[in-house]
């Protein structure tokens, strides 16, 4: 059903959705859809940065076992 709506439908959503809501109230909606991309994008670039760092801690880990105990085992 949606697979043939094509470029003249498009439009006359668009205009339906212009006249609707306004231009001022579509414009900061798009902001604020902006805004939740870009705070998406940084907690996905965040989490990522946190990853890494813990597998570089892990590989840099040592073994902090005292000597006598080490032996023993």
């Amino acid at each position: 059903m949606l697979n043939n709506i094509g470029l003249p439908g498009l439009l006359l959503i668009a205009v339906v959705v212009l006249v609707l809501f306004g231009r001022g109230k579509i414009s900061s909606l798009m902001g604020e859809v902006g805004k939740g991309i870009t705070a998406f994008k940084r907690g996905v670039k965040d989490s990522t940065q946190e990853i890494e760092s813990t597998e570089n801690d892990l590989d840099s880990a040592r073994d902090v076992t005292p000597e006598q105990e080490r032996d023993k085992a």
